[in-house]
Parts: C-alpha cells; structure tokens; sequence
C-alpha cells in the first residue's frame, strides 16, 4: 500500500510517480544550465527544481523503508545495516 503524500503532487494536484518527477528535475537543470533565462525565470526554475528534487528523496526514502521491512520480515534484516 502506497501511501498518498500531498508533497509528491505537482502544481496541477496530479500525484508524481519517481520517474516522472527525476525526468521533470532533469528537464529543468539542462534549462537552468542552458543559460538565457530572465532572473525570473531562473528563480522559478530553481525553486521547481528544489520541489521536485523533494519529491525524488521522498520516493527514495520510503522505497529505503520498504526494503528495511521486507529484510526485517525475512529475517535478513538482523545482521549489519544495508547499504541503503
């Protein structure tokens, strides 16, 4: 069971999937490197970059806590910590 985080959702409401919001964060890094933008635009840019990079650790972290608690279930999880 996935769990629904309002963190993970883009401007529109519409809930990121991982891929989705690494493929949009890597959109707007070759925008912000590519260089000619307005201030603006710039701050716009980075500060989308900074939510979606949010969204990415958030999917990452609970994918890190779901694989702690299937070791723990199989009993792998008794031994040093893993490297996730």
């Amino acid at each position: 069971m996935t769990q629904e985080n309002p963190e993970q959702r883009d401007g529109s409401g519409e809930r990121l999937t991982y891929e989705q919001a690494r493929d949009q964060l890597a959109e707007v890094v070759q925008r912000l490197e590519a260089g000619g933008l307005t201030l603006e635009e710039s701050l716009s840019l980075w500060e989308r970059g900074e939510k979606l990079a949010g969204i990415c650790e958030e999917w990452l972290e609970g994918a890190r806590a779901r694989l702690a608690a299937a070791l723990s279930e199989s009993g792998e999880g008794d031994g040093p910590a893993a490297p996730f």
